[in-house]
């Protein structure tokens, strides 16, 4: 490992692991220290969606829209194995009551003031219409009326909902995709540290004097600084560089439940509230439905992120709105939150705080460059911006090549999903079906590797449940820098939903001996 590199990245989420890939895909030195787990925080507990954000468009941020919306095809076609195309369907409101607060809404308000409640269903056409049109999508079709009238879409629905608009956006691995990012990072050079905290960072003539803690330990130097802290940017810029930088980060909750699966079809469900806010009802993980997201404020980021009893409850009350089935906190398997660290542009809620991405750099002395806010679907264009700030600091060997590099595992088509099953399990007949697919929506090419040489499922080690093995628990050990039984369960994979409390212990007993022995060994 150098001690010495071109750029030092902080924080191991979706923005940081995106512009060390970026970087050292160009021929940067970089370096990269996660105080915890990669994809330990925001970048794990979204709403998992590559999306453009239609509700956006009510405050007019077209241009992130647009960026957004154009993105999607390019990130579909480097990580066919993490992210597929979803279809939403938004059902037309038979009443059209609207009290929502965004200047479109108040506008309309004010103009129509008969319209109270949601938003109109000429409006929301509008809008998809305009949606479409920024898009110009290859792999995703526009926007269609259908009928919730004995058909698998409406029959989750309460009987008075007869139509709704059905749209296109896509689904995606927020942690794998983090994970697959830093693995790219690696193999193009960069040095991925986890568990490792930047105690402090100090300017030495031109050049910044680093110094780490934890699994790896001592002082680095780099020529170059990203604070990609997420929530935790405005500590960087305060104790860490000790700055007096003057912009400031808007930490907003986001909280998530997961019930039993809700409906027997692969789309998801976009359902507007009476208070104009809107969730999600998403398949998830097969067997479950997933429903979300709350905004709510969130005052600091050391105060871990909580799905609230309250929050949950809005969550179960804005749900049954919408389905027959009257769902209650019973029904709930798990929750998760997470804090979005938006720029602080001065909004009135935490709803109406802008998804857009800003990027500072302070160059008095070895330059820093802090990252405000982001959306996972546009972290690769966040990251060619951060690279060409950076480039005016530190001359790259060569421009933008993100476009249309796949991501590890994701060098087959977008629609090859079930030609990579077929060929796994042609390849290695004792697996699954199910088996199959997951291995091959987690790893794409990459599911080989680890099942190198197996003739049946006991030579792949121990099994741990539902379908986990010692093999490919070896191999996210080695190549994904997982270190306990968390980060394989509920940020590699979500198999936390199917294992118990002693297959849980037993997958940790199991990891940290072989860590142990593999420190041991050095």
């Amino acid at each position: 490992m150098r001690e010495t590199y071109d750029l030092f990245v902080i924080g191991g989420g979706i923005n940081g692991c995106g512009i060390a890939r970026d970087a050292s895909g160009r021929g940067l030195t970089v370096g990269l220290a996660e105080m915890g787990d990669l994809a330990g925080a925001t970048s794990s507990s979204s709403t998992k969606l590559f999306h453009g954000g239609l509700r956006y468009l009510e405050y007019w941020e077209v241009r992130l829209v647009r960026e957004a919306l154009q993105e999607r095809d390019v990130l579909l076609q480097n990580m066919p194995h993490i992210s597929w195309p979803m279809r939403f369907v938004l059902p037309l409101s038979p009443d059209m009551r609207f009290e929502g607060g965004t200047p479109t809404s108040k506008l309309l308000g004010v103009m129509m003031p008969w319209l109270r409640g949601r938003r109109p269903n000429w409006l929301i056409r509008l809008g998809l219409a305009m949606y479409d049109g920024l898009a110009k999508s290859k792999y995703l079709p526009g926007t269609r009326t259908i009928s919730l009238r004995g058909t698998p879409e409406g029959a989750p629905l309460e009987d008075r909902f007869a139509k709704a608009f059905e749209y296109s956006d896509a689904w995606v691995e927020d942690s794998r995709l983090v994970v697959l990012n830093a693995r790219d990072a690696a193999q193009r050079g960069a040095d991925v540290h986890v568990r490792t905290r930047v105690v402090s960072a100090e300017r030495d003539g031109d050049t910044w004097l680093i110094t780490l803690q934890g699994e790896r330990t001592g002082q680095v130097r780099a020529k170059m600084l990203v604070n990609a802290a997420g929530p935790w940017v405005g500590d960087v810029i305060r104790g860490v560089v000790r700055s007096n930088a003057r912009e400031g980060v808007r930490l907003v909750r986001g909280s998530h439940i997961v019930t039993r699966k809700l409906f027997d079809h692969d789309k998801c469900y976009f359902f507007q509230g009476a208070d104009g806010r809107i969730i999600f009802a998403i398949p998830y993980e097969t067997d479950f439905t997933l429903i979300g997201t709350t905004d709510a404020e969130h005052d600091d980021p050391h105060n871990a992120p909580v799905c609230t009893p309250e929050e949950q409850q809005y969550l179960l009350d804005f749900a049954n709105g919408y389905f027959k089935q009257d769902l209650t906190g019973e029904d709930v398997v798990w929750t998760y939150s997470g804090v979005r660290p938006l720029y602080d542009d001065g909004a009135s809620s935490a709803t109406a705080a802008t998804r857009d991405y800003v990027l500072k750099v302070e160059a008095a002395g070895a330059p820093v460059l802090n990252i405000f806010g982001g959306k996972i679907t546009t972290y690769r264009r966040l990251a060619e911006s951060a690279l060409e700030k950076i480039a005016e600091h530190l001359p790259t060997r060569t421009g933008p090549w993100t476009h249309d590099a796949p991501l590890p595992g994701g060098d087959f088509p977008v629609d090859g999903v079930a030609e990579q099953v077929e060929a796994l399990r042609t390849a290695y007949p004792f697996l699954s079906e199910r088996w199959a697919l997951r291995l091959v929506r987690a790893y794409g090419t990459d599911a080989t590797t680890f099942l190198d040489g197996a003739q049946s499922a006991e030579d792949l080690g121990p099994a741990f449940g539902a379908t986990l093995t010692g093999a490919e628990v070896a191999w996210l050990m080695d190549m994904e820098w997982a270190r306990t039984a968390e980060d394989v369960l509920w940020r590699r994979s979500k198999l936390g939903l199917r294992l118990d409390a002693d297959q849980i212990a037993a997958l940790d007993a199991w990891m940290s001996a072989r860590w142990d022995g593999a420190k041991a060994a050095e």
